[in-house]
């Protein structure tokens, strides 16, 4: 068995052709039913996405959600953004089924919410950060979204979508399924491109015309790409604890949010 990588879940490679996943968090039970139950519903519709194996699952071990699924492809090999851009389309055209109750797209939670534990933050930038959740919590919903509402993956990105052994784009990771704004799984393409340079303007030009949409023509870019910086810089402020690297990478974030210095030193996570 190898391990893939060790996140919201830890995710193992078993033999050739399967792939382990185990939930963290063991409050999470209920998320990851909804997830197997996303991929049934993709799967009945013919949609590209990672398949989990036809037994009932989850699994309980020992009080953990392990999950069993297809593997896409030997390795990791992720598809080109024209590839993502089609799936992210595709997905966006589908109509939610009945039998799935999807989530309010709530990046950061509700109000009443506790927010993430950032103890292995230093105390100004953890307070830094606690700051700029409050305040995301409430322009989210506030913002001029213009794209329906509908089903988004939520965590929509180049690194979600691998290109199987028999060339086809497939979509991974569906943990984060919900209802709400389509422009939240087109903003981290377009922060990749626009702040951090990890895609190129050919590839974010391939993006838009695939898609059909260009976000960062939209009035409400700005505080929606900052608004993703904080989401994944909070994700990392929770996994500051796991090593140096880690500590490292999320104060060098926080103190770029905080100062506006350029992101394009952000090691990707």
């Amino acid at each position: 068995m190898e391990t893939i990588r060790i996140g919201s879940n830890a995710v193992f490679r078993i033999g050739t052709d399967l792939i382990g996943r185990v939930a963290t968090d063991r409050r999470a039970w209920d998320d990851v039913v909804r997830q197997v139950h996303v991929a049934r519903w993709l799967e009945r519709v013919g949609y590209p996405a990672m398949r989990a194996l036809p037994v009932e699952q989850p699994i309980d071990g020992v009080g953990l959600a392990v999950t069993l699924w297809r593997s896409v492809c030997q390795g990791e090999v992720y598809a080109p953004i024209g590839d993502v851009a089609g799936l992210i389309r595709e997905l966006h055209e589908l109509e939610p089924p009945d039998d799935i109750s999807f989530p309010p797209l709530r990046p950061f939670g509700g109000m009443g919410d506790e927010l993430p534990d950032l103890r292995h933050l230093s105390p100004a930038n953890r307070n830094f950060l606690k700051e700029r959740i409050r305040w995301a919590r409430v322009t989210f919903p506030e913002l001029p979204f213009l794209l329906p509402s509908g089903v988004v993956h939520g965590d929509a990105n180049v690194g979600n979508v691998l290109r199987s052994d028999d060339g086809r784009p497939v979509l991974i990771d569906l943990d984060s399924f919900a209802v709400g704004p389509r422009e939240w799984d087109l903003v981290q393409t377009a922060l990749f491109f626009d702040r951090l340079g990890w895609h190129t303007a050919d590839e974010y030009r391939e993006f838009v015309r695939v898609y059909g949409y260009d976000l960062t023509d939209w009035e409400g870019y700005a505080e929606l790409a900052d608004m993703r910086e904080i989401a994944m810089t909070t994700w990392l402020g929770r996994k500051a604890g796991e090593s140096v690297a880690t500590a490292v990478e999320a104060e060098k974030r926080i103190t770029a949010l905080r100062t506006g210095a350029s992101r394009r030193d952000w090691g990707a996570y």
